[in-house]
């Protein structure tokens, strides 16, 4: 299974187990993951699991922002891979193949992946 982790905004440190299902994220309150930003649709990102072909794809539900998936505006149905970071309004949330048995585990998936996309310094 898969999660997305919610990497910046209001919710930093949220995560959402996505299971094999239709996913749906935006602000609305009856959403299994409700982002609170004003630049997010009430009904914003659709995340569709394929069994045919055992992927997760990313949709705009015709939000007015967009989603941004590694800082690219999709226009249609996108295939998710490990890593790939999706913005919605001002927040970010990290896919990644693995799914969570709680928060905790989730942040320290989290900062490890940070650690590896920080620069090297050279002196």
């Amino acid at each position: 299974m898969a999660s997305v982790i919610v990497t910046s905004g209001e919710q930093k440190g949220e995560y959402l187990p996505l299971g094999r299902r239709i996913s749906i994220i935006g602000r609305a309150e009856t959403l299994p993951m409700q982002i609170l930003d004003d630049m997010v649709s009430r009904k914003h990102l659709r995340i569709r699991y394929d069994a045919d072909t055992d992927e997760y794809h990313a949709e705009d539900m015709e939000s007015r922002h967009g989603v941004f998936i590694n800082n690219r505006k999709i226009a249609k149905r996108t295939v998710l891979k490990e890593g790939d970071l999706i913005r919605i309004g001002e927040t970010t949330l990290l896919f990644t193949a693995r799914d969570f048995d709680d928060r905790e585990s989730a942040l320290e998936h989290y900062k490890k992946v940070g650690e590896r996309q920080r620069p090297t310094r050279h002196e």
